[in-house]
């Protein structure tokens, strides 16, 4: 591994696996430490897909509220706090990860989110992961139930193919990434702050380092109501 590569294995303060909440994931996430990376990663990442809950409305999104331990700790967040601990669990285990960020048509949202968004385009938040000599994207965020609800198939990941693009179960596309912010080391606090005040001036709250509370977004789709 390159010098650059163990750069980015290790602990951050956003990335903070040495807590003991993501030292605790991770042994419930995976059946052995010790195996294979891509083995780890593929649990890892259904771990933080579907054991951490997609929740959009009353997200922390001060400094605190985006550390890895935190998301662990409220089992709930969106793209942004599951991308990190994503992130966060993978380097735990010698794995490189970064934080990517970008725009995207989300089809998985209701009319009130979309009305606190400002459209259907939003700021995203994924990962990328160094495996067997190359880098590869992935998005462990929509869980399973509540794809489910929103009649969406859900975003697998096999550890040597991006998993990036969200799958319509009409088969008749996925979902659009429109622009692409770059990698990042780790949570660039301020620049994801001022692009979603900049984005979402509705879908923050009177703080500006929250979301908006009341409701669910599982209660907001059409299978639910």
């Amino acid at each position: 591994m390159t010098a650059d590569l163990n750069q980015l294995t290790r602990p951050t303060a956003f990335l903070d696996y040495e807590s003991d909440e993501v030292q605790n994931f991770i042994d419930h996430a995976v059946k052995d430490r010790s195996a294979d990376k891509t083995t780890n990663a593929i649990e890892l990442y259904y771990a933080v897909r579907d054991g951490i809950f997609y929740e959009v409305y009353g997200a922390d999104l001060s400094p605190d509220g985006l550390k890895a331990s935190h998301t662990v700790r409220t089992k709930s967040g969106f793209c942004l706090h599951k991308s990190a601990l994503y992130a966060a669990a993978v380097r735990a285990l010698g794995i490189p990860s970064r934080l990517v960020y970008g725009d995207v048509r989300n089809h998985l949202a209701s009319p009130r989110l979309i009305d606190h968004i400002g459209g259907d385009v939003f700021f995203h938040g994924l990962a990328q992961v160094y495996l067997n000599g190359k880098w590869v994207k992935a998005t462990p965020v929509f869980n399973k139930m509540l794809c489910k609800l929103y009649g969406m198939e859900t975003l697998e990941f096999d550890g040597t193919s991006d998993s990036l693009y969200h799958p319509y179960n009409d088969g008749g596309g996925s979902m659009e990434f429109l622009v692409d912010h770059g990698a990042f080391d780790d949570v660039p606090y301020d620049f994801v702050i001022a692009t979603m005040r900049a984005k979402h001036p509705k879908f923050l709250d009177n703080s500006g380092t929250g979301t908006v509370s009341g409701g669910r977004l599982a209660d907001e789709s059409v299978l639910a109501q």
